[in-house]
């Protein structure tokens, strides 16, 4: 495991089953990462709007439903009693409402922060966006960052050979240096970015194409 041949060799089942995507491809995720596209308040508020969405449901679910929501707001605006039509989840289609109507200011003010850990810090004060989700739009926003969700976390106790606690709801400083550890490693092997590193191995954790319990018990 963590060899370079095992990475692409996950890549390319990945792609050999149409499963290559997030918000994006990953040949679009991978292109934004090395060259960070500057988008439009538009195309901000769904980046924003999908990773909200994605919390707790499927990509392909997640996907429908983006789909749906951004037709609506394009077409009628931030109409909350359209949009929980579709989407019946009051804090949700609040906060995508609230980050549509404010997107010009929300989107001018997060490309005016020239640090990394700047913008960080500014997603994770947008309405429903936490520190995790933060990291997940970032990224699909081209920031070369990764997702610490559970999977992630438990992937990089499994580089480091520690079966350490995973609290998901705060990420410890341990597991954080694990997971940082797996993807400087991973990065010095493969020559990609962090961030599409990142969706490859979540993706085929989420695929089963990584098996955690079994590492775990292995070690």
């Amino acid at each position: 495991m963590f060899s370079r041949k095992w990475f692409f060799d996950l890549d390319s089942q990945l792609r050999a089953r149409g499963l290559d995507s997030d918000a994006q491809s990953f040949d679009d995720i991978l292109k934004n990462l090395k060259s960070r596209k500057i988008y439009h308040a538009d195309e901000f508020a769904g980046h924003c709007a999908y990773v909200i969405l994605a919390g707790g449901f499927s990509q392909q679910t997640a996907k429908k439903i983006h789909e749906k929501i951004m037709n609506v707001l394009h077409g009628f605006g931030a109409d909350f009693n359209l949009l929980i039509e579709l989407f019946n989840n009051k804090n949700k289609v609040s906060a995508i409402c609230k980050i549509w109507e404010n997107r010009c200011d929300f989107c001018d003010e997060y490309y005016k922060l020239e640090s990394l850990d700047e913008r960080l810090g500014y997603l994770q004060k947008l309405p429903h966006i936490g520190k995790i989700t933060a990291n997940h739009l970032a990224r699909n926003l081209g920031e070369d960052v990764v997702k610490y969700d559970i999977w992630i976390q438990r992937l990089g106790c499994v580089f480091v050979g520690k079966d350490m606690p995973i609290d998901n709801g705060n990420l410890s400083a341990d597991v954080k240096a694990a997971c940082d550890d797996m993807f400087a490693h991973l990065v010095r092997e493969t020559g990609l970015p962090r961030g599409y590193i990142d969706v490859v191995l979540w993706k085929s954790l989420q695929q089963k194409l990584i098996s955690v319990d079994a590492c775990l018990h292995t070690n």
